[in-house]
């Protein structure tokens, strides 16, 4: 188990987790939000390859439609 930060909170997850894997492990649609990952954005093509390290901040932003 590692330990990451997720939108402010602690949280452990299994190692190796892929961000894509995270993100459905959360129950996040992964086309729906973009993510920052140590103050850089991951780009939505790179969700399946990023692996998540111990001590990463990851910023989750979903987006919400409107008009």
């Amino acid at each position: 188990m590692i330990e990451i930060t997720l939108n402010g909170e602690s949280v452990h997850v299994e190692k190796p987790l892929s961000l894509v894997e995270l993100l459905m492990k959360h129950g996040i649609d992964p086309t729906k939000v973009a993510v920052e990952r140590n103050l850089e954005i991951v780009p939505k093509s790179q969700y399946a390859i990023t692996m998540i390290d111990a001590g990463d901040r990851l910023e989750v932003v979903h987006f919400i439609g409107g008009g």
